[in-house]
């Protein structure tokens, strides 16, 4: 971690907003009173929502097209690093994050304690103010795969509230551009040995005009990034379960074709080459998993040996 405490201590928020000009005005004057500057992101917006932060005294970055969220916030993060600021806070431009939590989630960074920040709705202190029950049970969903998947122990991976130090801007390196970005950001600061912690925080739902990105279209793009994902660092979970299972049913199905063939004398083919087929596909299954768990193991004894990371 680094040390960031000193006279000059600095600290931008970061806001990615798109047709946003019913809550950006009152957003930016709230947030100006927390930080050095604010820098928003115009992706793509067809309303004067960049105009409007202008005049307020934000600096203003334009997309000319939307690009989405994570490529909203690779400007932002692009424009930190040029200023070699201390602290980055992302926050969204709808209202749904508090403006006055901006020193909770630098504090920690501020002391040495953390590079990376995240305003939680699910530890001690936090809340989602009348949050859907769908929408906490899908959060709780793709949380839980993602630290199935990279042992990160986050309780609230899909919070868009977050602080990052100038060590995590420098390090941290994405390619998504969509909301997949939200896990993948926290999977490579963990890569990275980045130390990321938790902060209560409350998020409000009750927001004139909430998030462009409907929960369905949201939950299903992030949970399927968090299975992929899994898949790729933990092959032989993902595989193996459903191959044991497999081969278990296979061999159910046979035992059932068995006793069919000795109660009634008869060979009975349907079930028999079920059975076979539900098995052999079980196997192949743990066999794949086996080499790939051992192939990514391999690599990382080769990463270790010659780069000496851990």
């Amino acid at each position: 971690m680094e040390n960031t405490s000193g006279d000059n201590f600095t600290v931008i928020a970061g806001l990615p907003m798109y047709n946003e000009e019913e809550t950006i005005g009152t957003i930016v004057l709230q947030v100006s009173d927390h930080v050095d500057k604010v820098i928003c992101v115009d992706d793509g917006s067809s309303d004067s929502c960049a105009s409007i932060a202008t005049r307020l005294g934000a600096e203003v970055i334009r997309h000319r097209f939307n690009r989405g969220y994570g490529g909203a916030l690779k400007s932002i993060f692009h424009r930190a690093i040029e200023l070699d600021v201390d602290v980055l806070v992302v926050l969204d431009a709808d209202g749904q994050h508090a403006p006055e939590d901006i020193s909770r989630l630098v504090q920690p960074i501020r002391d040495g304690d953390a590079d990376v920040v995240i305003g939680s709705r699910f530890v001690e202190g936090g809340d989602g103010i009348s949050m859907p029950a769908y929408r906490k049970l899908g959060i709780k969903v793709i949380t839980a795969a993602s630290n199935l998947s990279s042992d990160l122990g986050i309780n609230d991976t899909q919070s868009g509230f977050r602080a990052f130090s100038r060590l995590a801007l420098q390090r941290l390196r994405f390619d998504s551009e969509g909301m997949e970005l939200s896990l993948e950001l926290l999977e490579d600061a963990k890569e990275k040995d980045l130390t990321v912690k938790e902060v209560p925080t409350i998020i409000r739902y009750d927001v004139p005009k909430g998030s462009s990105y409907t929960p369905v279209s949201h939950g299903f793009v992030v949970f399927i990034y968090a299975l992929i994902t899994l898949s790729q660092k933990k092959p032989l979970l993902v595989l193996g379960l459903p191959g044991v299972s497999l081969l278990l049913a296979g061999a159910a199905m046979g035992m059932q074709a068995v006793n069919q063939v000795s109660e009634y004398t008869q060979f009975t083919v349907g079930a028999g080459l079920s059975a076979i087929w539900v098995g052999v596909l079980g196997l192949a299954l743990i066999a794949t998993g086996v080499v790939l768990q051992s192939a990514r193991t391999f690599m990382r004894l080769l990463i270790v040996r010659e780069f000496g990371m851990d």
